[in-house]
Parts: structure tokens; C-alpha cells; sequence
């Protein structure tokens, strides 16, 4: 299993969007630049967040983004489920009649566990977990000199 771009890019600009919370809208072109992220990119990303609503967008001079809720309250399962189109390992989890196998399938039962587990993680950590994360890394990167 492998995490999408998208989805650690969208993560990555939810960050950004946690980190501003409370100081108003941040322009794309500003989290493409603190992010290294293409600003052509991070506007396709930003849509499906719109859509869920998870960010508001404002237009004009002083518009931008931000997150549509505090940062406590929208999880990294709401951000990567709206990036990756669900958190399901195998499809037949959401749509079990797509397989006529579904009563005998040992598998199913291991990929439904693993899916759990991963949405119980994700259900855990917040934008604000990310924000307090990244803070204090930025604490322990400083370099002291005398």
C-alpha cells in the first residue's frame, strides 16, 4: 500500500492552513513556496477540501484559504478519505456485491482489519496534533551558539 501524493500534499497544506489558523485567508502561492509544492497542484488538491467542506476560500485582496473548523476539529482521516476517494485497502469493503466470493474470502477479512486500524489512526490526529508536531521539531532543529 502506498499513500498518494495527493493525499501528503493535501496533508501537507492543511498544515500550513493549521499553522495560519486564526490570522486569515493564506494565498496558495504562499503554501506552494513554504511547501515546495507546485501552486498549480496544490489548486487541484485544494478542491476536494473545499468540497468536504474542510476550507473556506475568499476572494479579492485579502483572499485566500483557511480551514473551515478549528484545527482540533478536522482529523487526517477527513483530509486523506477526500484526497484518496476512501480508506479501504480492497474495494469490496464499501461494495461487498462486487464479489461473489465475499462468504468464503479469508483475505477480505484481514483487509477490512487493516483498514480499521488505519482509520482508527487516522481518526486520532487532528490538523492541531499536526500543527503541535511540527512546532516542536522547529523547537529541537534550533541551533544554540555562543
Amino acid at each position: 500500500m502506498k499513500l498518494s501524493t495527493r493525499a501528503r500534499y493535501g496533508t501537507r497544506l492543511m498544515l500550513e492552513l493549521g499553522l495560519s489558523y486564526g490570522k486569515g485567508p493564506v494565498f496558495l502561492k504562499d503554501i506552494s513556496a513554504s511547501q515546495e509544492i507546485s501552486e498549480k497542484y496544490l489548486s487541484q488538491i485544494i478542491i476536494p477540501l473545499r468540497a468536504a467542506g474542510l476550507v473556506d476560500s475568499y476572494r479579492g485582496a485579502k483572499g485566500g484559504y483557511s480551514l473551515s473548523r478549528p484545527p482540533y476539529a478536522i482529523t487526517l482521516k477527513e483530509i486523506v478519505e477526500n484526497l484518496e476517494g476512501g480508506l479501504e485497502l480492497v474495494s469490496c469493503i464499501r461494495n461487498p456485491d462486487e464479489c461473489n466470493k465475499i462468504a468464503e474470502c479469508v483475505t477480505r477479512d484481514i483487509w477490512k482489519s487493516v483498514s480499521k486500524t488505519i482509520t482508527d489512526v487516522l481518526s486520532g490526529i487532528t490538523v492541531d496534533t499536526l500543527v503541535k508536531m511540527y512546532k516542536l521539531k522547529q523547537e529541537k532543529s534550533i541551533m544554540y551558539s555562543i
